[in-house]
């Protein structure tokens, strides 16, 4: 008897592991099997666990998930903006510039741990980073200087409705956004009262205050005067002021 099988009396082995019962592999077959095992083990990068080579896949979909996520909830927070939505979602995911960048950073990741080939990974890459390259100066312009807020007033004698300005630019031109925050907490919602371009200085917003605790008085550099009220209930704006 041999460490792997129980001889014939003739020295040969007869394919039978005492130990488990089950047929062992003729020698060929096993030197195949190692020979196998040492060309996989040769595939891995040096220091990187199989673990982490079986995973890439799930790894790869779980970043290509959460940019899909971001870029949904950007899309909701712009929603939002344009019509009263919870200011947590505006104030958290209504900035399309940084999230743009990260959720191309997603997207070249998931490509480069879900696929070991060259050809496969340049395929990928090279028309994603190229339109990432050409629509960049577009959204610069578009988009402009991210919006950073300036004024939050509350109403008179209302402590759950506040008068907010945002100012930003849109290449050298000024721009104000005039908005109402009604509630508190998650459920506060923005809704948009007015929009001040300054493109023409005439047109730029000179001052933005309560008239009231449902009432709004907008007033531009050039002397004109925009008064808005709001419904007493949920704060929504009888009308949206655009100038510029």
């Amino acid at each position: 008897m041999t460490g792997d099988g129980i001889t014939d009396g003739s020295g040969r082995a007869t394919g039978d592991d005492v130990l488990s019962g089950r047929p062992t592999p003729p020698p060929q077959a096993r030197l195949r099997i190692i020979e196998v095992e040492a060309e996989a083990e040769a595939e891995l990068p040096p220091g990187r666990p199989r673990r982490w080579w079986r995973e890439r896949p799930v790894i790869a979909c779980g970043l290509l998930a959460s940019a899909v996520l971001i870029v949904a909830l950007v899309r909701a927070a712009a929603r939002a903006a344009r019509d009263g939505g919870p200011v947590v979602l505006i104030e958290g995911f209504h900035h399309p510039l940084p999230y743009g960048a990260a959720v191309l950073v997603l997207v070249v990741l998931a490509v480069l741990v879900g696929f070991r080939s060259r050809w496969s990974r340049t395929l990928l890459l090279v028309p994603v980073l190229g339109f990432a390259l050409l629509a960049a100066p577009f959204a610069l312009i578009g988009l402009g200087s991210p919006p950073h807020e300036t004024a939050d007033r509350p109403a008179p004698g209302r402590s759950d409705r506040s008068l907010v300005i945002h100012e930003g630019s849109a290449v050298i031109d000024p721009l104000w956004w005039v908005s109402v925050d009604a509630g508190s907490g998650l459920t506060a919602r923005r809704w948009p009262v007015g929009y001040f371009n300054g493109d023409d200085p005439d047109n730029a917003l000179a001052s933005a205050q309560w008239d009231g605790p449902d009432r709004i008085r907008l007033t531009t550099e050039g002397g004109d005067v925009f008064v808005v009220a709001l419904d007493p209930a949920t704060g929504r704006p009888e009308r949206r002021v655009r100038v510029g």
